[in-house]
């Protein structure tokens, strides 16, 4: 995880960085038209396609919202007319006078008459069917009734479709659309009916049947009448029963919807008339966009006008008087060298560029003046000034040459072997080792494998002062011995952990030095038993050590634990991570985690080195 977010870390320092290449690399008038297009083009394409979006959506939704209030108003329309109808079957169907009038028996025609007529004049039959202009006749099955008026036998309806239709339906009232013949058997013509049972007084038996033809001219020229913006069509599964289209005719045989008519609607809402499935379509008649376009092509060519060619042109202007000038400026500088600085014959302008013009042929010339007057015998100055300090700089090295200390330390050393101290002889040796590796500084970095014996000297000769106190223990994982570090790296945790973790407790303690590779990193460990510190000083140093500067060095404290931090973190080209784990009065762990660089060597062919004291 660490890994992957130093790695988006660096993704995202990086490309700043690219495009800021990017466009250092690009010439001053094609950095305008990119200025031009990102800055001009782009936002105004955007905003007026947005505004363009947001207008044409808003006449779509108006469009929607007016599609389906026409298709609702249609609905509602249809609905009444024939709640009405069935209302008024309603009313029939519960008429006693028209119920006793199917009951009776008549054994002659003129009987069947006399009764016929008094049926229409006491119990206003006729009025109240003429008064909505439907057409209604009641087929009974009664002998004695003759067909005509508004009552027939039930032996004329029994072949027809709607008798059929309503025996085989479920419901005791229904609408039905169809075509069928006139009274004249002549010719067909288009019906909405709405046709039910007459069995008030034999409920469920099913004897008398009434039929209701609603005005169909009437109900479509309402509808074309209301002059609706869109094409409506009515349909009833597969026919189309209404439209405001004109070419529906009551005399002609209900058209077929077919599948396309309902994918081409934008609108379908459905009505249930006591069983049956209407479907009102409105078809959207939106103009597209590219017509609207088209239509106002004019008003189009001047905004394109207006928003971009007149723009383009001041922007070819500006681009120019950037562009030549800047040139002009260039190659002065190109034909200069480095005696002499060429001069700008005449700066042009009166802006910023041709301050800039002017102010450097005044450089020029002061500065082709110092050249002839200061600059070579400044050069010849500092030619003899760098040749005595590098004389001083030499003297001052053979001053401190430290070869004298070692020279003096190996007579002690050959002194007491004389005189049989062999500790201090061995003490003196470690001594002198360590001395010689702390000041030879030809090469900062060094084979892990002697900076582990750089560690196992310090902590031999720091055994002669804790004694049985101190114990420990180093460990490398083969291969690593070749790693290369900087040197005095782990020497100077492991001094710390002597000095801050030893050295104040009375008990013995341990010191482990640990380095092993896993996957491509390498793993350093110096782990102590000492007094340890409290896990927010160690949360502390730690985040010291992971963001160690050279300003941190002029500070007091740890500054040897930030020098090494900071010399890894300049070998490791940054990619070294510190982590410290601490428990007080137990102990302290610092863990060192940084690339393994198989070409620094990588490692050796030595066995699992483990070695302890």
């Amino acid at each position: 995880m660490d890994n992957l977010k130093k790695a988006v870390g660096r993704c995202l320092a990086v490309l700043p960085k690219k495009a800021e290449d990017l466009l250092n690399n690009i010439g001053l008038k094609w950095k305008l038209l990119l200025m031009y297009v990102c800055c001009v083009m782009i936002p105004l394409i955007v905003s007026d396609s947005a505004v363009v979006c947001i207008i044409l959506q808003a006449d779509f939704t108006a469009r929607r919202q007016e599609m389906n209030n026409t298709a609702e108003a249609i609905a509602y329309s249809l609905q009444t007319e024939v709640d009405n109808a069935v209302n008024l079957t309603q009313v029939i169907y519960r008429n006693r006078y028209v119920n006793e009038f199917m009951e009776g028996s008549y054994s002659a025609p003129l009987e069947y008459y006399n009764a016929y007529i008094g049926l229409l004049k006491d119990s206003l039959y006729e009025t109240g069917l003429g008064a909505n202009g439907y057409k209604t006749v009641i087929y009974a099955d009664n002998p004695g009734f003759v067909n005509g008026g508004y009552f027939a036998g039930l032996a004329l309806a029994q072949d027809t479709q709607w008798y059929r239709a309503l025996q085989e339906g479920n419901n005791d009232i229904m609408v039905l659309a169809h075509f069928e013949k006139t009274q004249d058997e002549y010719q067909r013509q288009r019906k909405i009916s709405v046709i039910r049972w007459m069995d008030y007084y034999h409920k469920g038996l099913h004897k008398n049947v009434l039929r209701m033809d609603l005005d169909y001219s009437a109900l479509n020229r309402d509808i074309i009448n209301a002059r609706y913006n869109f094409n409506i069509y009515v349909c009833d599964s597969d026919k189309i029963l209404f439209s405001n289209s004109g070419t529906e005719g009551v005399w002609k045989m209900y058209e077929p919807s077919g599948e396309n008519l309902y994918k081409e609607a934008a609108v379908c809402r459905n009505i249930n008339l006591y069983g049956q499935e209407w479907d009102i379509l409105v078809m959207d008649s939106a103009v597209s966009a590219l017509d609207v376009i088209l239509d106002n092509m004019v008003l189009v060519a001047v905004l394109l006008c207006v928003n971009i060619l007149l723009p383009a042109l001041f922007m070819v202007g500006m681009n120019r008087s950037f562009t030549l000038r800047l040139r002009e400026l260039g190659d002065v500088f190109e034909k200069s060298d480095e005696e002499f600085l060429a001069k700008i014959a005449e700066p042009k302008g009166k802006d910023e560029i041709g301050v800039l013009m002017r102010s450097y042929s005044n450089m020029a010339d002061r500065i082709n003046e110092l050249i002839q007057t200061v600059y070579k015998d400044k050069l010849k100055e500092q030619e003899i000034d760098i040749a005595r300090q590098q004389a001083e700089l030499l003297a001052l090295h053979s001053q401190i040459n430290p070869h004298f200390l070692f020279n003096a330390l190996e007579s002690i050393r050959m002194h007491s072997l004389l005189k049989g101290e062999d500790e201090t002889a061995d003490m003196v040796e470690k001594l002198a080792m360590m001395q010689r590796q702390n000041v030879d500084w030809g090469d900062d970095c060094v084979p892990l494998s002697e900076e582990l014996k750089f560690v196992e000297a310090y902590l031999e000769l720091q055994k002669y002062r804790f004694g049985s106190r101190l114990s420990y223990r180093i460990e490398m994982e083969a291969k690593c011995g070749g790693v290369q570090i900087p040197k005095l790296t782990l020497v100077t945790f492991v001094e710390n952990a002597c000095v801050h973790g030893m050295e104040k407790k009375t008990a013995a303690g341990w010191i482990f030095v640990r380095c092993y590779r896993r996957q491509e990193q390498l793993f350093l460990e110096v782990e102590d038993t000492g007094n340890g510190m409290t896990p927010l000083e160690a949360a502390a140093l730690q985040d010291k050590m992971n963001g160690a500067q050279i300003g941190q060095l002029r500070k007091k404290g740890r500054v040897g634990v930030l020098n090494v931090c900071l010399r890894l973190k300049m070998a490791m080209n940054g990619q070294v991570h510190f982590e410290l784990e601490s428990e007080e009065g137990a102990g302290l762990l610092v863990l060192i985690r940084m690339p393994f660089d198989v070409n620094q060597g990588g490692w050796t062919e030595n066995a699992e080195s483990i070695v302890g004291g």
